[in-house]
């Protein structure tokens, strides 16, 4: 078994070994052809602030007031607003480039030919680019800006305009951004760090190589990597593009290849990252299409004001600008009218999100699984109908050809 996939593989950092990959004993078997199946369990992501509340009306509740699921982080600002510091680099640099009597300008010119997105990688990306739900993008925090900006000089340039010191000692950009909690009304800080990751397109060790700024290349260093925060990212993309009914955008049919190009490799990290992944996959699954089923069954009690008061709803509200302008307007009976709409709408859109996530965490074993016909080993997942290779195709069936899907 430690010839094919990592019992121990890292959670957090490289050579952590916190997460533990070892399927469950007494349900391994062989078949009549030979071939041994593994079997594993569906798993969470653990959350040391987040607990799955124990029954329906908790998890309401934690829904309506913003604390339905907190995603996994490698930092401690918001995204959101490390994305407004992200786009007002992009956007001197595009502004350079339109202004032939600027400094840096044909460096400019040159960096934006593939348009601003492309300067910018890893997290930052997901978020502009709006490759996951509204919710990841409100949840989940980071630290720095990975950008891929050829033209050192042109983004250090930029970096100094906006307000970006050097830091002497570790030679890292930084800038502190301040930012409030929308509940507690605090003002945060924290400094965030302006990285250029083509730097580590020299860097072939470890799967740290970086080949672009595509949804592949990301992709394809976070299965390489494969920490916790990683994985979620590829769940949170997959849970809405990874489509279990119509068709997907380009850049999802794209990424594919990077799943094949690291199944390919039959490294037992990556193995184990992407037994991980669907195991992720499905218990998630099960999560968003149990939370789902809730807010269509108890959307109503929003309208209690023994459960919601006044004072609730102007509570709820801070978790959105939109929210909160709103009530000023119009009123706590006419916001409880929003937030109800909210409610089933959301429900609705989490059982659509946990049938794309089966969708993908299929389609992820059973490429796994076809790499692994020629030591004669099956992967398969508690609880979850197991197709073996061969018998489906997961690229074409990602570019829609999903008539005889499981659901």
């Amino acid at each position: 078994m430690n010839d094919i996939w990592d019992c121990n593989s890292d959670e957090t950092t490289k050579g952590d070994n916190l997460r533990i990959i070892n399927s469950i004993r007494k349900d391994t078997y062989e078949d009549i052809d030979g071939f041994t199946h593994y079997v594993f369990t569906k798993k969470m992501f653990e959350n040391s602030r987040y607990s799955i509340p124990s029954n329906d009306f908790k998890f309401l509740k934690k829904f309506i007031e913003g604390g339905s699921r907190e995603y996994p982080s490698d930092g401690n600002i918001p995204t959101d607003i490390v994305a407004t510091e992200a786009r007002i680099i992009l956007n001197e640099i595009a502004q350079i480039s339109k202004d032939p009597n600027a400094p840096y300008h044909k460096d400019a010119v040159e960096s934006m030919k593939n348009g601003k997105f492309a300067l910018v990688r890893g997290t930052v990306k997901l978020y502009l680019g709006k490759f996951t739900s509204r919710d990841w993008r409100r949840k989940r925090f980071t630290d720095d800006i990975d950008f891929w900006i050829y033209k050192i000089d042109l983004l250090e340039h930029v970096l100094k305009l906006n307000g970006w010191l050097k830091n002497k000692i570790t030679k890292e950009w930084e800038k502190t951004v301040y930012w409030k909690n929308p509940f507690s009304l605090d003002t945060k800080e924290h400094v965030l760090i302006a990285s250029n990751d083509v730097n580590q397109g020299l860097d072939f060790g470890a799967g740290a190589f970086l080949e672009g700024t595509e949804l592949k290349d990301i992709f394809k260093k976070k299965l390489n990597r494969g920490h916790n925060v990683d994985l979620s990212d590829i769940i949170n993309v997959a849970m809405v593009f990874s489509k279990s009914e119509g068709f997907s955008i380009d850049e999802w049919y794209e990424s594919w290849k990077s799943f094949e190009e690291c199944a390919n490799t039959r490294s037992t990290r990556i193995i184990s990252n992407m037994i991980s992944l669907v195991r992720h996959s499905y218990a998630i699954a099960d999560y968003l299409e149990k939370i789902g089923n809730i807010l269509i069954r108890l959307h109503d009690l929003i309208f209690d004001k023994i459960f919601y008061p006044d004072t609730k709803i102007e509570k709820i509200t801070r978790v959105s600008v939109h929210w909160q302008k709103y009530l000023k307007t119009h009123g706590h009976d006419k916001t409880r009218e929003l937030i109800h709409s909210y409610i089933i709408e959301q429900g609705n859109k989490k059982i659509y999100y946990s049938k794309n996530l089966r969708h993908f965490g299929e389609a992820i074993l059973i490429l796994l699984n076809s790499k692994l016909k020629y030591c004669k080993v099956v992967f398969e997942i508690y609880g979850e109908e197991t197709i073996l290779f061969g018998s489906k195709n997961p690229a074409s069936e990602l570019k829609g050809n999903i008539s005889n899907s499981l659901f």
